[in-house]
């Protein structure tokens, strides 16, 4: 079986031919050699491709239709919140007055960005129910980041410097730990009950004087609200911790639950999962983090600040001395924060509310329609803006894994979602399939991975080999993530793979 199918095409560098191209473009002087230090000269021209300008446009558009978007189908990928993203953002995001606006422009003539980006900081602070909050983190990640340094500065300026444990759900996203390590805590799991939810007796058992603060996703990665979270709140500021929300699943709550309002005291936003901007492929991002009165004063500097005459201005060096500084260069992904900006006042409360509510919707409608195919690891609960099905009876029957299901998945044109995550699920398959799509779109998903289920029963083969007609068939993964080949040459020799 070969790896490639018929719609890859050659590389740039197989179509090249000497002497080709730029033929109606200027050339240099006869002397430009001459004119550059004989130090200066390649000893050999670079190995660039010559082709003209058709060949060019038509080798990057085939290359640009091998590739899945949101332009041209869905993302069920869980956790992710692959949403359509309106192009009015898109729009909004290029107007000149933002997009080429000069990063070290003085506040005078920054005044439009500025108050977008304090009004986005109020809004964002209502949403959640925080005190207030700050664009500047670049991505998710490092809004937890910011956050948990937040939290280490508020016990250190308490003299509390034993509390080093940071409790984390183990259906948590797999940045907390991290995000706990690199600020120098240690991080203890929490295991889940039977119902999905955090284990209270291992929650109690675990939260002492060492603890320095809780990151809980809510909801999970599993889909599910933690219905006990009022108590586990309770227990956390009883022992002189603080909790951290990771806002990742935003996407689920908006205008339902408010996790400063329920007593979280910092969370992050994924602005660009939950208010409108593409992130396939790591980026761009934004990250901004809301906090309550405790950590008010810790925020990174520097803040939009609104004068008494109704212009805006950034915090000057040293303004708030107990700030934790800078996370990252100017004022945040600008970009990103203007589309976000946009989703928000397009939307209002109202609309942001219904936007949650068509999620929730969406998911329950799959979950439903896949029950019985798939297994449900926590039975018929309802779940939030995504869910957990497992094919572990599928895996016993027939040996065709959750993997061999989303290979198979690109013969019918879906992207799959995501798979064996969370890692508490064996054999799972991560489905969120957002608020944006229609009920044809989710009922065509739902068929196609009924179907697959019942040929991995009738022909488990079939699914084992696939996909079949994508451009690239089955690789090793590991050995591709392992040794990238991140430069072309001919195969030559040894190299050169196998006939079929």
């Amino acid at each position: 079986m070969s790896v490639t199918g018929k719609r890859l095409q050659s590389t740039i560098f197989e179509k090249s031919s000497p002497g080709r191209g730029g033929g109606k473009i200027p050339h240099a002087p006869a002397d430009a050699l001459a004119r550059i230090p004989a130090a200066a000269r390649r000893q050999s021209p670079p190995a660039l491709p010559e082709m003209n300008e058709p060949e060019v446009v038509r080798h990057y558009v085939n290359l640009s239709q091998l590739n899945y978007a949101v332009d041209t189908g869905f993302y069920p990928l869980g956790s992710c919140t692959m949403k359509w993203n309106p192009k009015l953002n898109e729009w909004a995001a290029r107007l000149p007055g933002f997009a080429n606006l000069h990063p070290l422009a003085p506040d005078a003539v920054a005044q439009g960005t500025l108050q977008l980006l304090w009004e986005l900081e109020a809004a964002l602070a209502e949403i959640s129910g925080m005190r207030a909050v700050t664009l500047q983190p670049a991505a998710g990640a490092q809004g937890e980041l910011t956050g948990i340094l937040m939290i280490r500065a508020y016990h250190r300026e308490r003299g509390d410097l034993d509390r080093t444990e940071v409790l984390v759900p183990d259906s948590s996203h797999g940045t907390n730990p991290a995000t706990a390590t690199m600020a120098g805590f240690t991080t203890v799991t929490v295991p889940s009950a039977a119902d999905g939810g955090v284990d209270l007796d291992a929650f109690t058992a675990a939260l002492g004087p060492r603890t320095a603060a809780v990151m809980i996703t809510n909801p999970s990665t599993l889909g599910l609200f933690e219905a006990r979270i009022g108590e586990l709140l309770d227990l956390v500021h009883g022992a002189g911790a603080l909790a951290y929300m990771d806002g990742a699943n935003l996407n689920a709550i908006l205008g339902r639950f408010k996790p400063g309002q329920a007593g979280f005291d910092v969370m992050h936003f994924n602005v660009h999962k939950t208010f409108s901007t593409p992130h396939g492929g790591g980026g761009p991002g934004a990250g901004p983090v809301g906090v309550g009165t405790s950590l008010l004063p810790y925020l990174p500097a520097p803040r939009v600040l609104r004068e008494a005459d109704d212009t805006f201005r950034l915090e000057r060096p040293g303004e708030r001395p107990s700030s934790i500084g800078r996370m990252r260069s100017f004022v945040g992904n600008t970009g990103v924060l203007v589309r976000a900006y946009a989703y928000i006042r397009a939307h209002g409360g109202s609309g942001l509310r219904e936007v949650s509510d068509d999620a929730v919707l969406a998911a329950n409608y799959l979950r439903v329609r896949l029950a019985g195919t798939f297994d449900e690891p926590y039975g018929d609960r309802a779940c939030k803006h995504e869910f957990v099905a497992s094919a572990s009876s599928i895996k016993k029957a027939t040996g065709v894994r959750t993997l061999d299901i989303a290979k198979r998945l690109i013969d019918y044109g879906y992207h799959p979602p995501t798979i064996y995550f969370p890692l508490i699920v064996d054999e799972g398959m991560l489905i969120e399939p957002t608020e944006t799509e229609t009920i044809e779109t989710l009922d065509a998903f739902a068929d196609a991975l009924i179907a697959i289920a019942a040929e991995a029963r009738s022909n488990p083969q079939l699914v084992l080999d696939a996909p079949h007609d994508a451009p690239v068939r089955r690789l090793d993964e590991a050995t591709a993530a392992r040794h990238p080949d991140l430069r072309w040459r001919p195969m030559a020799g040894a190299d050169t793979p196998c006939p079929d």
